[in-house]
């Protein structure tokens, strides 16, 4: 039997009593990929990407263990409610424009030390002061820089479009304004090479591409080692107390650690380890998050469908973004339809064994966002099931 085959009893003998659609975790997986990000960061601090979890329990489980320390949160929203929930340090990784939100932070002193907000332009401070609605609490600040790779002099650009601060001298302009202005304090630097720690050096079938896309990385971690460092000394010869500078990501934990000027480690999707994770020379991970949907009809040979199935993750349109059949091994999509919205034919000789109401386990293409598709996760040790826990949508909070 295959380790995949023997996982594919374990679950479902886990879950025997449960009918599908549902959702599980291993936590025995999930735990080893835990280790591996500490092992990987060496002795820097990784902060736990809430999006990639979207679960408060496996935040408050991962966050008990050594090595992890503080949450980068995705909505000013997600951000107070953690930390009315007990979370003591939480950096909101993207700029808000949450009016009421700000007013809540800045009217409350447990709120206002707990939460860090996102900032790369200045309108964004004169819209949360003109949010303050009479709160006069002190405003944690970090600083995003772009870690774009800019090649033939700037045409072109690699790398995601976020924050528009690339050279020292811009953020040391910002860390300027941040510290003219009552109010607020400058705590902390964040850059996330997401062209380095989410694109996959390894896909299967396209050699060229995956060479292409290494060499890629490796000119734009040099790059950006090298101006980082430039900016966190410019920004420290503005405001020397900067508690924290944060960078990295799942598929370039061991590089950015690596830096002398980045104090701790951002990951998230490394604890699940969706599909889009399978293609890395830099880690290999053990598929800890799974949902199975139930078999409903056998159209014929070497055909089975099941009930929905259809969650496409975010991004760019493409193959890449949908969930794969996992267990039983060998199931493929119709091509001429796909994963459906609220049914799915799959393909191949496994089918033959499937009969109605089995389960057949999906992969999902990225992290978090599968947990908006499910009000709970299954946490499975062994061939048990040992606690059922709320997903946010679970708690009925859906932040985006």
């Amino acid at each position: 039997m295959t380790a995949r085959a023997a996982d594919r009893t374990r679950y479902n003998r886990a879950t025997a009593h449960l009918d599908a659609p549902l959702a599980v975790v291993d936590l025995e997986a999930f735990d080893a990929n835990a280790d591996d990000l500490v092992s990987r960061a060496a002795g820097k601090p990784v902060r736990v990407a809430s999006k990639s979890v979207r679960c408060r329990a496996l935040l408050e489980r991962v966050l008990a263990r050594p090595g992890f320390t503080g949450i980068m949160s995705f909505t000013l929203a997600e951000s107070l409610w953690l930390a009315r929930a007990g979370f003591e340090d939480v950096l909101l990784a993207y700029p808000s424009a949450d009016r009421a939100a700000f007013a809540e932070l800045a009217g409350d002193p447990k709120l206002a030390g707990a939460v860090t907000v996102m900032v790369d332009d200045p309108s964004q401070l004169e819209l949360i002061d003109a949010a303050r609605a009479g709160g006069q609490e002190e405003i944690r600040v970090c600083l995003e820089l772009d870690t774009s790779l800019r090649l033939l002099g700037g045409r072109v650009r690699i790398g995601a479009l976020r924050s528009p601060l690339r050279s020292p001298a811009q953020l040391a302009e910002l860390a300027r304004s941040v510290a003219r202005r009552p109010g607020f304090r400058l705590v902390g630097l964040m850059a996330y090479e997401g062209h380095v720690a989410g694109v996959g050096d390894s896909v299967a079938g396209r050699p060229l591409r995956s060479r292409a896309v290494r060499l890629m990385q490796t000119a734009a971690r040099k790059e950006l080692a090298a101006r980082r460092a430039e900016v966190v000394r410019a920004v420290r010869a503005v405001t020397p107390d900067v508690e924290f500078v944060n960078g990295g990501g799942t598929g370039s934990v061991q590089h950015t650690a690596a830096e002398s000027a980045v104090t701790e480690i951002a990951a998230g999707s490394g604890l699940y380890v969706p599909r889009l994770f399978d293609n890395y020379t830099s880690f290999t991970g053990r598929p800890a998050a799974l949902f199975a949907q139930p078999v409903v009809r056998r159209p014929g040979v070497g055909v089975v469908t099941v009930l929905g199935g259809g969650y496409p993750a975010s991004g760019a349109a493409g193959r890449d973004r949908l969930p794969v059949p996992y267990l039983p091994e060998g199931l493929r999509y119709d091509p001429q339809e796909g994963p459906g919205e609220v049914q799915t034919p799959l393909l191949g000789s496994p089918a033959d064994d499937l009969l109605i109401g089995d389960k057949v386990w999906f992969r999902h293409a990225k992290a978090g966002e599968l947990c908006e598709r499910f009000d709970e996760l299954q946490l499975i040790e062994g061939d048990r099931i040992t606690a059922t826990v709320p997903t946010y949508r679970g708690e009925g909070l859906t932040f985006l």
